[in-house]
This record gives C-alpha cells, sequence and structure tokens, in this order.
C-alpha cells in the first residue's frame, strides 16, 4: 500500500499534462537537459585547467600533501 502502482503515475502524467500542456513540458524537459549538459563541459573545461595548472595534480587536492597530513594555505 505505500508504493504507487503503475496505474497511479499514468494519471498523475496524465493530470500534469492536462494542467502544463505538453509543450511546456517539453520546453522544461529540454531546459534540464541543457542545464546538465553546460554543467558537464563546465566541470570538464575546470578539471583541465586544474590539470594545466597543478603539474598535473587533480584540480580536488586543495592544498593536501601525500607526506603531511595538511599545508598551510597562502
Amino acid at each position: 500500500m505505500g508504493t504507487l502502482s503503475i496505474w497511479h503515475w499514468l494519471i498523475v502524467l496524465l493530470v500534469v499534462s492536462m494542467i502544463f500542456g505538453t509543450k511546456k513540458l517539453r520546453n522544461i524537459g529540454s531546459d534540464l537537459g541543457g542545464a546538465a549538459r553546460s554543467f558537464r563541459e563546465g566541470m570538464r573545461t575546470e578539471e583541465q585547467a586544474g590539470l594545466q595548472i597543478g603539474e598535473g595534480a587533480p584540480a580536488h587536492s586543495h592544498g593536501i600533501n601525500p607526506d603531511k597530513t595538511a599545508e598551510p594555505s597562502d
């Protein structure tokens, strides 16, 4: 009784599509896809820039030296 069956989800989808319309839902979907795509591209670009600047060290090291527990940041 705690989970929703496929029929419940179909009714919810029908009601949402009647309220918002299929064109608006399609636009929302494409906007979300574009945002995810640009986020991944930004992360990839930032990671490549970090590798070029940091002498091959990963961009997520944040001043941690493997020989010491932490390195003071200036």
